[in-house]
């Protein structure tokens, strides 16, 4: 669970904090270059009583947190009590209390009590980043730097340097600590030093930062040290879980996935080589001499999936390969961070699908995403695309607060330079007014669905986007002659639907219940993770609203299947949780009445084709080497997605199974491919692990 959270674009006032203060501390954080997004405050009372207010908005959305807590000697929980709003508007009430060896705690979906030997530290599931003061403290007085937590898990600290930070007559000494096991990725904080350590910064590099208030100067420089220790820790798992194919590699009876056919082959034999695929011919029809001779088995192998709805982070790119998906497409980033990692990608120093790039464009207004170029004016939205054809970005993503008034000659612009043009519909338009603009495709299928429910007035960069949705999609005739008229206008333009249902699944999803994406792998998942499947994120107040948010979600899935068989093209895309939720993304497809082969022709065939990559999504000669192996058959079963056995990709073969586990993740499945060498494969190149350093350094203004 990430207790740092991307945060926002509202500047917020908190409210004082009451009592007499003992210490207190205020931090900022900061997106865009500087602009204030939101505030915590910690006040720490002489009776040892903790009070925190935690708020931030993030287009137009974010949680509103208040905390007050008691530690015993050892740093862990006496007592936690938090309440407030999560980032869609669901309550959050959670309380924990311990009493000798005995813990209780209740959330609006646990009511748990455990007797504790020893030690442990309460993880609050919806914490403020100040959680992580209590846990920096408390692994600050256990000499293994390691620690026990509730409900499960263990908590390890590595400290990677130690600075000291001038400001005026002020010094402040900071290390930066990574901190494993309450996510599937390390989270990198910098902490005060000292035998009481307590939070002085969260660095969210390329998208906001959490700070010591008065300290935002040190911020460049802080981030330029954690950048550094970043790549090493990256470049370490790249090189140890993958391993490079030299030579030509053969994958032996191999059922192949025809993706314009959406049919399985008889067994095959695909012959590989400096990552392209050299040759496709049926099992023994030639002589087998490769360097690696990969013995499928009679399993299914696929051409490598594409997510075309992403917002990749470098730490995300293993459990992408892990489910298959060997190509991303990324639709909104900051641009300097997405342009490294896919140098580095490129480079081999960090695990990570190929990327097609999307230029994100945004207008100015107190809701606007800080991602890409915020632009005023046509002009400044010119030059904007003229940076990302520069830079070889095949599309763009218009969203939300884009001015309107310049919509069209900017999509014309666009087109002229050969770019696609897809996005949100900007507030107070519809769809329908976006296709005729230009667009080529539409993100999200509750943008699509707010075509029937606008009103001129309606301001869609507020969470009305997906309440009008969860509200009256339950009645939409789908019969109707606005609903067939603009099926029609979708299927005459040929525009593109990238429906993420996996994504809205929440605007159902009640406290206690297991999301409906999760459900499949949620056995295999560390706590952490499963106890986030249980957590709701929309206001839903009541039985009834719970049941017409429900049958609101159903017509959602519903509609796609509708689009699909009125010959309305789709992309699979997920803007989810990396990896699994693709084959989630797919399943709701099946549920829409597609045949899984069908689905999985959505996410290749025509996510080569709408990503303008036309060297993937087809195992045949001269088209690159990403393929997936599947102990199992997901043209029958779409769930055997997930018993991805062996993923190729860059000339790099990588073990699902091993990626899994380094995560805490149980693997799928427990079948290896017999895979045979006619000669000693050359080693990876060595890890390269964080140099520490004990020695201060001096940072100044």
């Amino acid at each position: 669970m990430r207790l740092i959270r991307h945060v926002l674009v509202l500047v917020l006032a908190l409210a004082p904090l009451m009592g007499q203060a003992s210490e207190q501390r205020r931090y900022v954080v900061l997106v865009d270059g500087g602009k204030k997004a939101g505030e915590l405050q910690v006040q720490e009372n002489a009776s040892g009583l903790i009070q925190t207010q935690y708020i931030f908005k993030d287009n137009g959305r974010g949680p509103e947190i208040k905390e007050e807590y008691r530690l015993a000697t050892d740093a862990s929980f006496l007592s936690y009590r938090a309440q407030g709003t999560s980032t869609f508007g669901a309550a959050i009430d959670e309380s924990f209390i311990r009493e000798g060896a005995q813990a209780r705690w209740t959330t609006r979906s646990e009511n748990e009590s455990r007797t504790l030997q020893g030690s442990a530290v309460y993880v609050p599931v919806s914490g403020s980043p100040e959680v992580n003061s209590v846990l920096i403290r408390a692994l600050a007085k256990r000499k293994d730097q390691t620690l026990p937590l509730l409900p499960d898990g263990r908590l390890t600290q590595q400290k990677i340097i130690q600075l000291e930070l001038k400001q005026g007559e002020q010094k402040q000494k900071v290390q930066l600590l990574v901190l494993q096991g309450l996510d599937l990725e390390p989270e990198l904080v910098w902490a005060t030093v000292g035998p009481e350590p307590r939070l002085f910064a969260a660095l969210s590099i390329g998208y906001s930062s959490l700070i010591r208030e008065g300290w935002e100067s040190h911020i460049a420089s802080l981030e330029a040290k954690q950048k550094e220790t970043e790549k090493l820790l990256l470049a370490e798992r790249a090189s140890s879980l993958q391993e490079q194919l030299p030579g030509v590699t053969v994958i032996t009876q191999a059922r192949v996935f025809d993706s314009d056919k959406a049919q399985l082959t008889p067994p095959m034999d695909v012959y590989l080589k400096n990552g392209v695929i050299t040759a496709l011919v049926p099992t023994g029809s030639k002589p087998q001499n490769a360097t690696t001779r990969i013995d499928a088995e009679g399993r299914v192998l696929l051409p490598g999936l594409f997510d075309m709805h992403a917002h990749l982070g470098a730490w995300q790119g293993s459990l992408h390969l892990a489910a298959g998906v060997t190509t991303v497409r990324d639709l909104g980033n900051d641009n300097q961070t997405l342009q490294q990692l896919m140098t580095d990608a490129d480079e081999g120093k960090v695990l990570a699908p190929q990327i097609v790039p999307a230029g994100f464009l945004e207008g100015e207004s107190p809701f606007s995403a800080r991602n890409g170029f915020q632009i005023k004016n046509l002009e400044e939205a010119k030059r904007a695309i003229d940076w990302y054809a520069q830079n070889g970005y095949p599309q763009l993503k218009i969203y939300n607060s884009f001015p309107k008034e310049i919509l069209r000659e900017t999509v014309a612009y666009a087109h002229s330079l050969g770019m696609r043009v897809s996005g949100h519909v900007p507030a107070f338009m519809r769809a329908e007014d976006v296709i005729e603009q230009g667009f080529d495709e539409i993100q999200h299928v509750n943008q699509v669905l707010l075509n029937f429910f606008v009103k001129p007035e309606t301001d869609t960069r507020t969470l009305e986007r997906f309440y009008l949705v969860a509200n009256h999609t339950a009645q939409l005739d789908f019969a109707s002659a606005p609903v067939t008229k603009f099926i029609e206008l979708l299927k005459q333009r040929s525009i593109v639907i990238d429906p993420t249902l996996v994504a809205f699944d929440f605007i159902k999803h009640r406290d206690g219940e297991i999301k409906e994406p999760f459900a499949a792998i949620d056995a295999n998942m560390p706590i952490t993770q499963r106890r986030g499947f249980r957590t709701a994120e929309m206001n839903i107040p009541d039985s009834k609203t719970a049941d017409l948010y429900t049958r609101s979600f159903r017509k959602m899935v519903e509609f796609i299947g509708l689009l699909y068989r009125s010959g309305v093209p789709l992309v699979a895309g997920t803007d989810e949780l990396a990896g699994f939720t693709l084959h989630s993304e797919l399943a709701l497809y099946v549920q829409a009445g597609l045949t899984p082969a069908q689905a999985l022709q959505i996410a290749t065939k025509n996510g080569a084709l709408y990503s303008r990559a036309p060297d993937r999504g087809q195992i045949a000669p001269g088209k690159r080497a990403d393929v997936v192996l599947i102990d199992g058959d997901p043209t029958r079963n779409i769930q055997d997605l997930h018993k991805t056995a062996l993923v190729i990709t860059r000339g790099q073969m990588l073990s699902p199974s091993r990626i899994y586990e380094s995560l805490g993740i149980k693997p799928f499945t427990s079948y290896q491919p017999k895979i045979e060498r006619t000669k000693q494969q050359p080693k990876n190149a060595s890890s390269t692990k964080p140099q520490h350093e004990d020695k201060d350094q001096a940072v100044g203004l």
